[in-house]
């Protein structure tokens, strides 16, 4: 059983503020999900990211046009749905919406420049 060292492991904690705990908390938790997201730049696929489409409502045809598009701009390590999402979410849009556009080369510039410098 482990000695109870709570108060002694807190010792590094106790006089920050609470906005400074929050802050500590965000910077370790980013720290944490670095690795993931760089694992899941690097180790997708676009039958991966098809696969994701289609779980969002996309056809297969719908799909693999955004998944292209996602490639011919370097952006695939985003992730298409992701991509899909952004633009929705930028544009106050619906996601079927959002893609459609995509599939149909259209907006392909805004999703760019929502990415641009690695912006989440």
């Amino acid at each position: 059983m482990r000695k109870d060292d709570y108060q002694e492991r807190r010792k590094h904690l106790a006089n920050l503020t609470e906005e400074e705990l929050e802050q500590r908390f965000w910077e370790l938790a980013e720290k944490i999900v670095d690795p993931l997201i760089e694992l899941a730049e690097k180790h997708t696929s676009p039958s991966i990211e098809r696969s994701v489409l289609l779980r969002m409502g996309f056809s297969s045809l719908e799909a693999q046009a955004i998944v292209e598009g996602a490639i011919d701009r370097g952006l695939l390590g985003k992730g298409a749905g992701h991509l899909v999402y952004r633009l929705a979410r930028d544009k106050n849009m619906d996601i079927r919406e959002a893609g459609l556009k995509l599939a149909n080369g259209e907006m392909w510039e805004d999703v760019v420049a929502a990415f641009k410098g690695g912006a989440e």
